[in-house]
């Protein structure tokens, strides 16, 4: 069962099928419909795709001359009106063999069978290749953005011949082996197949005296310094995109773009964890215990300090945080926390006044049920 609704002509059912039956379509169907159907069809029914098949054979050539009538106003009108007989009697008689397809067809085969697409006499555009550029900033500046100025070396089109290629007073000729298509067919059975032209390399023309600047690519290589605008909040491995940055396209094709990557160096003081960041500040024992306020560096634009309370009795190792002290996040104006961890650092060398007193803390703590907490540290 035909699974398209169609609406059938009037035609001698011993002979022929309706063409709007054989392409799967409807009586309306537009002519993109119509050739996207036939497109299915040829390629299913193929012969080189389906070998000593006499029967795939057969429905290739019925939905190539369906085709062939459908895709034609004059003639999708006589048969909608007089069916098969009428475009007897306006003399068509459909296709003898293969090569009458394909000589009809060849156009369409060259989009249906991978020739490209591209249009007759015009070389094919090719789009310019993107570039990349590393890039390193320092923590502050991942947090708080910055505009950098960076060089890129890149192809431009040669001043001295405009990009053409060709010498003063001269023109690139048109490639006569591909006629400016830039890709000649080869035939392979059945199918015609694009190759490159192997006379101008693709690019359609032929340039018999090159310009001596740059020796007939019509590029030469410069230098340009742009402005690179970094948001606040990015993070290594994030990326920039440069629309049109990168090389020049080919016969007119897009320019490609320039990507920047972002390393953001290590920082001798903060840490990174997303968008916090963790510091460690030492604080020595009667700090840590007595409780104390403190200054410890921020994360600003400028290099800055802000305060800390330090509660009494904090444990090395322990965390404190400042709400927003972190880095931005990216394209928000809210920012993450700072994450300070305590080191509690025990001294070195003691004076004799301050080993007398840490020894009398020992006792007395010794007295509170906390024998030994000193002895080890300081006998």
């Amino acid at each position: 069962m035909n699974p398209y609704p169609v609406r059938r002509v009037k035609a001698d059912p011993m002979s022929k099928r309706c063409y709007y039956e054989v392409l799967e379509v409807e009586r309306n169907a537009s002519g993109d419909s119509i050739k996207k159907s036939y497109r299915k069809l040829a390629l299913q029914y193929h012969p080189d795709r389906n070998p000593d098949n006499s029967e795939s054979e057969e429905k290739f050539k019925e939905a190539s001359e369906a085709y062939d009538v459908l895709r034609d106003t004059e003639k999708r009108q006589v048969y909608d009106r007089f069916g098969h007989d009428g475009l007897k009697n306006s003399g068509f008689s459909g296709f003898q063999g293969f090569d009458d397809i394909f000589s009809s067809f060849g156009d369409i085969f060259e989009d249906f069978f991978d020739m490209g697409g591209q249009q007759r006499g015009r070389a094919a555009t090719h789009r310019g290749a993107d570039l990349r550029y590393d890039m390193n900033i320092t923590l502050r500046e991942a947090a708080f953005g910055v505009e950098n100025k960076i060089s890129v070396r890149k192809n431009f089109a040669c001043p001295d011949c405009n990009g053409t290629g060709a010498a003063e007073g001269e023109r690139p000729q048109t490639c006569t082996t591909c006629k400016g298509a830039g890709r000649v067919a080869q035939r392979q059975g059945f199918f015609s197949v694009a190759t490159t032209c192997p006379e101008c390399r693709g690019t359609g023309t032929i340039i018999t005296k090159p310009c001596r600047q740059c020796r007939g690519s019509g590029k030469q290589l410069q230098e340009k310094t742009l402005l690179v605008k970094i948001p606040a909040g990015v993070e290594t491995g994030m990326q920039l995109k440069l629309s049109g940055e990168g090389e020049p396209g080919d016969h007119g094709g897009p320019t490609g773009n320039l990507y920047v990557f972002i390393s953001v160096e290590k920082d001798e003081f903060f840490e990174r964890h997303n968008n916090e960041i963790v510091c460690q500040v030492p604080v020595s024992f009667t700090q840590a215990a007595l409780g104390t306020e403190i200054n410890i560096p921020a994360l600003d634009k400028e290099p800055k300090e802000t305060k800390l309370k330090i509660p009494k009795g904090i444990q090395s190792g322990d965390l404190l945080t400042i709400k927003g002290g972190g880095i931005p996040y990216l394209n928000r104006s809210s920012r993450g926390n700072q994450i300070v961890q305590i080191i509690v650092t025990t001294p070195r060398k003691l004076t004799k006044r301050q080993e007398e007193l840490l020894r009398e803390l020992g006792e007395l703590d010794s007295k509170n049920g906390n024998k030994g907490l000193f002895k080890n540290l300081f006998l």
